[in-house]
């Protein structure tokens, strides 16, 4: 079986081709920086044409989602998708099954289908990018909440909050790429869309000054929510995931801040990087339409 799979980012719409048993067998990646529902959705229809032998659809979106309904209630970076039936509007349009999940959801569901959490009971999915989200997957079950909107690991306050704009003080705020670009281009008085999470890490490495002290702090923050979450919940391990992720001293650089907190905490990188999305996302639909995996 065919499943047509796409992964709504911040910045980056990834499509792809993937069989019921997790290969991937086409990709490729549109532009959808300026956050447009419509440019997005249009995106979706125009790969679904070109891969008409798909059986059906399985999204990974940021924000709050109704995964039974495929409703985004609260779009997160794509605020356009606020309170928008994409699961129905997709399946009028296609007349295929279509499945809508949280993005960290999804990479915590391609961990456990095709990554290193496959025989874990217990663990927790950090994703790093444009935001950051995280999902929690314990006593084998995916932890939903209430208002499916368990996991928001992001609103963690990384400091005592010094006035009423209490995200400013939250993980999403101080770990993120944006977070990184927006504070390094006000130092250096650049603009934002001049310079990429990666510009700030070259300079991190190069012993720039201002890049130097954000990676720290950025770093710091990062480890005192992971000790938090690893106190709530005791996983076996934290994997994290994004871009950052992939940077080939990142996890070394994270366990040596880490070690301020004396505790054994096992941290890890995601296994699949820019295709977790795609992957749990189909995951998600196979269970969600009861077909084998």
């Amino acid at each position: 079986m065919k499943i047509a799979a796409f992964d709504i980012g911040g910045t980056s719409l990834k499509m792809g081709v993937v069989t019921n048993k997790g290969e991937m067998l086409c990709q490729e990646s549109a532009d959808v920086s300026h956050n447009s529902r419509d440019k997005i959705l249009n995106e979706i229809l125009g790969w679904l044409k070109k891969n008409s032998e798909c059986e059906g659809i399985a999204i990974s979106v940021p924000g709050y989602v109704d995964a039974q309904r495929g409703f985004i209630s609260m779009g997160g970076t794509v605020r356009e998708f606020d309170q928008f039936p994409l699961a129905e509007w997709l399946s009028e349009k296609t007349a295929l099954p279509v499945s809508v999940e949280n993005d960290a959801h999804c990479a915590l569901l391609a961990e456990y289908w095709l990554g290193k959490a496959s025989k874990m009971s217990d663990f927790l999915m950090l994703t790093i990018g444009t935001g950051l989200g995280g999902a929690a997957f314990c006593n084998n079950a995916l932890i939903r909440g209430k208002r499916d909107r368990a996991g928001e690991f992001g609103c963690l306050l990384t400091s005592r909050p010094a006035s009423s704009n209490i995200m400013h003080y939250s993980m999403s705020k101080t770990c993120t790429m944006t977070a990184l670009r927006e504070y390094y281009s006000e130092q250096k008085g650049l603009s934002t869309k001049d310079v990429s999470g990666k510009d700030v890490f070259d300079h991190y490495d190069q012993g720039d000054a201002i890049a130097s002290r954000l990676v720290t702090t950025f770093y710091q923050d990062l480890c005192s929510g992971i000790f938090n979450l690893a106190s709530i919940f005791d996983p076996e391990t934290i994997f994290i995931g994004g871009g950052i992720a992939e940077r080939e001293s990142f996890l070394d650089e994270v366990k040596f801040h880490l070690e301020w907190f004396s505790q054994d905490i096992s941290i890890d990188t995601a296994t699949h990087g820019n295709d977790s999305g795609m992957l749990g996302a189909v995951y998600h639909f196979l269970q969600s339409q009861d077909v084998d995996k």
